[in-house]
């Protein structure tokens, strides 16, 4: 068995691994970004819709993303409603925020309220914190 100091040196190992693999991450999506943008530049200029290489075939293909203006958001959703297309139309809860709130009723009361009891499930999680020493 493991002592808690193996554990320990175990998990800050883990830890400054994965943030080098999540920085290592982020500059290649960026290399992967600036690569696609260039390639399909060039294929555009040479008027190519697609190519092969090596065994793989490259295309150009559009994509379209929308997003409602947030000072828009209800009036969007009542149309969506209003024609149809109320199959798009959810609430949520932001689970952070939501789990913040909770952890401070039960601080507050001990207990959940009574309407709130039986419909939401509350479980703690221990887990080890991890900063540098001064």
């Amino acid at each position: 068995m493991q002592t808690i100091f193996e554990l320990a040196a175990k998990l800050k190992t883990l830890r400054e691994e994965k943030k080098e693999l999540e920085e290592k991450l982020k500059v290649i999506e960026t290399e992967i970004e600036e690569t696609e943008n260039q390639l399909s530049q060039e294929m555009i200029n040479s008027e190519v819709q697609n190519f092969n290489k090596d065994g793989t075939t490259f295309y150009l293909q559009t994509k379209t993303y929308a997003s409602i203006r947030p000072e828009f958001k209800q009036q969007v959703y009542d149309w969506l409603k209003t024609n149809g297309f109320e199959s798009l139309v959810y609430e949520t809860v932001n689970a952070q925020r939501f789990s913040a709130f909770v952890k401070e009723l039960l601080e507050e009361e001990d207990e959940l309220p009574r309407e709130l009891k039986d419909k939401v499930n509350v479980f703690e999680k221990i887990t080890v914190g991890v900063r540098k020493s001064r």
